[in-house]
């Protein structure tokens, strides 16, 4: 057999698209990509190739390496690479552009489980690209947001290195204490903390643990900086984690899109080994599903412990998922099923195609120092089910001097999001009401109601209604808010509640937790400051609302006015 690895990793990717090997919706998606790109290989049209032979070498390449931790190490045997590993080295290093024969994919995003060996795969990478890629002055970095963690992968590159004589010799490499290096033609290894300096030109960069990561100022100055070289490599490689806000998440939600066809990106590989939202997280197969080295350095008796543990521990509940299952979670109560949120996203959706319609407006208010919103809700009748479906937009306010804070721990997302247009920031150390009254008389639309905690927004109320809108003041009391809470999550359970792909509002809604009483009512709430709820609250509010606009619910009051609103 000329080429095993392709072939293994060939028949693997068959035997998860036809159900043989258990695995994810997003594994399936990656392996079905690939086999559906060998036979777009077959036509003119497709500018890419599997170079076997390349894709063969860097897999025999890694499996002279030596395991340097653990039973194998023990007994000084070389890696062997699994059929899910081959598969992924098949598709990082044997696709190729038809025409140079260069690499296709310049990022890979991988997403795996703990104790499936990512460091191991990392190290590999990152060898592979250091000594035996043709890449003259090559630089390979390790990077990771804590020097603990960027040794993570470059120790057992190091260690690898240091055990191979004949790949010593052969390539001329140096390893010294906190480095490694190729005197001849200037390549270097080297482990990266932090926020990196410019001037740096990597030919690979690994980027360990990217949940982890607050910003994505590493990310960005390594794909800056590979600007002249010919074939350059991101390879990230992360469990899944919390934050929601982080770059990680949206390198996750790209890939996710990649792998659904929704976005064409050609030059990024991406795999996700996780079990499935609606898996049952303490069924023994759903382990199976998301561990792809079940059985080999995965030990299944260790990891069924862990799963019974967390069954029974609602601590440890939200860790097992995110380190053992690769589930990405949010607050460690999280009131809405962010996998539902993800689904209801149409970013097609323009608040243009509903000036005709009416719409109930609300808005939270509750800080000037920190984040403003604003919520639109239409709710539309559809002919065919009789059913009410909400279509969602907002609108979001920050000072500049909290948006820009150093110590803000949300910095580098409020930031991406107001370049991307999402926030609108103002001058100064306070949100301006005058601006935001501003666009509250100017939206375009029927405005049936304004909504309002009435906290903070007393102003605001005043003008309105002297214009002659009805503002309605909405209880925060749990009896008044659980019915829009309620009807938020029948809605997104049944794909009636419709937004265009906010990711200020995703943060959001991830973040809030629901608090409930004896009687079973909810109560929106976040476990720390900076997560914050702003838009949540606000679209519960506006749902108050819009649920029901024909018979409104007794009980809520017209601002400034003492009868009920009825």
């Amino acid at each position: 057999m000329a080429y095993p690895h392709v072939t293994a990793a060939t028949r693997w990717a068959r035997d998860v698209v036809a159900g043989r090997f258990p695995a994810g919706k997003w594994t399936r998606l990656s392996a079905q990509r690939f086999l559906d790109d060998l036979d777009r290989a077959k036509t003119k049209g497709f500018p890419y190739k599997l170079d076997k032979a390349e894709a063969e070498r860097s897999c025999c390449f890694v499996e002279e390496l030596p395991h340097t931790k653990g039973k194998w190490a023990r007994s000084a045997e070389t890696i062997k690479l699994g059929a899910w590993q081959c598969f992924i080295f098949v598709n990082v290093f044997g696709w190729v552009h038809k025409k140079t024969g260069l690499r296709r994919f310049r990022e890979a995003y991988n997403e795996i489980p703990r104790k499936n060996g990512k460091s191991v795969l990392a190290a590999g990478v990152g060898l592979y690209c250091f000594v035996a890629d043709g890449e003259f002055g090559a630089e390979v970095y390790s990077g990771a947001s804590s020097e603990k963690q960027a040794w993570e992968v470059f120790r057992p590159a190091k260690q690898m290195l240091e055990r191979t004589q004949d790949l010593l010799d052969a390539s001329g490499a140096e390893v010294y204490a906190k480095a490694m290096a190729i005197p001849e033609d200037g390549s270097r290894f080297e482990p990266v903390i932090g926020k990196p300096g410019d001037g740096a030109s990597p030919s690979c960069a690994l980027i360990d643990e990217y949940h982890e990561h607050d910003s994505s100022d590493l990310y960005d100055t390594m794909i800056s900086g590979m600007g002249a070289r010919e074939q350059p490599l991101a390879f990230i490689i992360t469990t899944s984690g919390f934050n929601l806000a982080g770059p990680c998440y949206e390198k996750r939600i790209e890939a996710e899109k990649v792998l659904q066809g929704l976005v064409e990106n050609n030059e990024l590989f991406c795999i996700m080994f996780s079990a499935d939202e609606d898996d049952d997280p303490y069924a023994p197969g759903t382990l199976i599903k998301a561990n792809p080295n079940w059985g080999i350095s995965v030990d299944p008796d260790f990891m069924l412990s862990q799963q019974r543990q967390a069954a029974q521990k609602a601590s440890i509940q939200v860790r097992f998922k995110t380190k053992h299952l690769n589930i990405w979670c949010s607050a460690k109560s999280a009131w809405i099923n962010m996998a539902e949120w993800h689904a209801a996203g149409d970013e097609t959706l323009r608040e243009e195609d509903f000036l005709a319609e009416e719409c109930v407006v609300a808005y939270d208010l509750a800080s000037k120092l920190d984040f403003a919103s604003i919520i639109k809700i239409f709710a539309r009748k559809h002919a065919d089910s009789g059913r009410t479906h909400y279509y969602v937009f907002a609108k979001y306010y920050m000072p500049e001097a909290t948006l820009e804070a150093e110590d803000n721990p949300n910095r580098a997302a409020y930031v991406r999001w107001r370049n991307a247009g999402w926030i609108e920031q103002h001058d100064g150390t306070e949100n301006d009401f005058a601006m935001i009254l501003q666009d509250l008389e100017d939206i375009p639309f029927q405005v049936r109601e304004f909504c309002q905690d009435k906290f903070g927004a007393a102003w605001i109320a005043q003008q309105l209604t002297a214009g002659g809108a009805t503002v309605v003041d909405v209880p925060m009391k749990a009896m008044y808010l659980t019915p829009a809470m309620r009807e938020i999550e029948a809605a997104l359970r049944s794909g009636r509640l419709h937004h265009n792909g906010d990711p200020v509002l995703a943060w959001m809604m991830s973040n809030v937790t629901a608090r409930a009483d004896k009687n079973d009512n909810l109560f929106p709430d976040k476990q720390s400051a900076q997560n914050k709820i702003d838009g949540a609250v606000a679209l519960i509010i506006g749902m108050t609302r819009a649920m029901n606009p024909e018979q409104p619910d007794s009980g809520f009051k017209s601002a400034y006015e003492d009868e009920v609103y009825i």
